[in-house]
């Protein structure tokens, strides 16, 4: 109780909207998260692997060299792998529960029983193998892959190892478990979605404080003061960033919008001013959960109330954006002609578009179909052609082009904004902006 009234004097002390409940303790977090992973290999997992048509997947790492996959499965008090964890998954077919073995010196948790006494065979390839062979799978799954990184995560040392162990029958059943690692990397289950919203929600409000007089002051402040704002008060509530955040400007001068500046380079110090068009890139982490947000907000000259019908032109441009790109969102359309058709769409309404949205889940960038890259708005190869499937989130990423007669010079309205897919539709997690954050300016200054 004590920590909760802490954290909600903290909360209050930046002016958030969050609630003190809404970010949990680390205790509370632990059982969360692993209640989360009891339901994902309950209900989540058997139909991956049956619809994969594969009856075994051997994942493993060495400590501090996790298979990106196998990371998501560590219950939650295991910060990484011990030694070196072998998890084996079985699926005895016609509906019973999966087997999940580790092949470890350690049981992992009660996720995964210990099936290895190391006294009665010390060799713990052997014992892996024996395993196996007990079982006798059709197809066995292992993480490699060409063109997907985080379903490439067992190392060649380890694939070489696990080879040269397997009997050669055992060799012809070994299979890539590219497919498995996607399907479970991007398939949300109900428990998570019932908390991803809650991420959505902190992120906007940090935002919405950010890009307000409690943090800036024109004249004044800078890009740079803002976004370690940003990082601080995501330590305050007990929550870390998987990337480091961006404050960008757009204003009435010369420079001209450059996409390679844009994307690759970070901007540097700039003091916020009157007239300015500020965007924020921001993305939080809780709960093995990640958040990917961009926003906008106008910085009102003392002799203004509102953001120019020019600007709020633009903006609603990028919203009518996003609507075009996820009314084609559909299970089996891959990302390129999702990315095909919503270009075409938005051309043909009179808007410059550029995409390149992303799964969102266990990663920032995440895996799933890709549609777009913004230095490939005619399509990704492999991973743009993989096909959309039900019960998966994305990062909404977008930017539209609007000329600003004022100005003189076209601006880009970027816009990200998280999204769930559940087969039919899309659902903005905590909505999307629709109107600028506003900051005031003091005519003294």
């Amino acid at each position: 109780m004590h920590m909760k009234k802490t954290l909600f004097l903290l909360l209050t002390l930046v002016g958030f909207s969050v609630q003190a409940n809404s970010v949990l303790s680390m205790k509370e977090r632990s059982a969360l998260i692993d209640n989360i992973l009891e339901q994902r290999f309950s209900d989540v997992l058997p139909h991956i692997m049956d619809k994969e048509g594969i009856d075994m997947w051997v994942l493993m790492s060495r400590e501090y060299n996790e298979d990106p996959v196998l990371k998501t499965m560590l219950p939650s008090t295991w910060i990484s792998a011990r030694r070196h964890t072998m998890l084996v998954i079985y699926n005895p077919g016609d509906g019973q529960p999966l087997e999940r073995l580790a092949v470890a010196r350690y049981a992992v948790g009660s996720l995964f029983k210990k099936a290895w006494d190391k006294e009665a065979q010390p060799n713990q390839w052997k014992a892996l193998k024996h395993i196996i062979e007990a079982r006798n799978p059709s197809k066995i799954a292992i993480n490699t892959s060409n063109a997907f990184a985080l379903a490439d995560g067992m190392t060649a040392t380890e694939h070489e190892k696990f080879m040269a162990v397997l009997p050669k029958e055992l060799k012809n059943r070994v299979v890539s478990g590219e497919k498995l690692s996607i399907g479970w990397l991007e398939t949300r289950s109900d428990l998570e979605m019932q908390y991803y919203p809650v991420l959505a929600q902190i992120g906007h409000s940090l935002i919405a404080t950010a890009f307000s007089n409690e943090v800036i002051t024109p004249n004044v402040t800078t890009t740079d003061d803002v976004v370690w704002w940003l990082r601080d008060q995501t330590r305050v509530l007990g929550l870390t960033n998987w990337f480091h955040p961006t404050v960008s400007i757009q204003r009435q001068d010369n420079e001209v919008f450059d996409q390679i500046s844009a994307f690759s380079k970070r901007p540097g110090e700039n003091i916020i001013r009157p007239g300015d068009l500020i965007h924020v890139d921001f993305g939080i982490t809780y709960l093995r959960l990640n958040t990917d947000q961009q926003q906008h907000a106008y910085v009102l000259k003392p002799d203004e109330k509102d953001a120019p019908a020019s600007l709020k032109k633009a903006l609603k441009s990028g919203n009518q954006l996003q609507d075009i790109l996820t009314g084609n969102f559909k299970v089996g359309r891959t990302g390129n002609t999702i990315l095909s058709m919503s270009r075409q769409q938005a051309i043909e309404q009179g808007i410059k578009p550029a995409i390149y949205t992303h799964p969102l889940g266990f990663h920032g960038h995440a895996a799933g179909p890709t549609i777009g890259m913004w230095d490939a708005q005619q399509g990704v190869p492999v991973q743009g052609d993989y096909p959309m499937f039900a019960q998966t989130a994305y990062s909404i990423e977008l930017n539209a082009a609007s000329f600003i007669k004022e100005w003189d010079k076209e601006i880009r309205i970027m816009l990200e904004e998280d999204a769930f897919f559940d087969g039919k539709s899309v659902t903005y997690l905590d909505g999307r902006q629709t109107e600028f954050h506003l900051i005031q300016s003091d005519e003294k200054q």
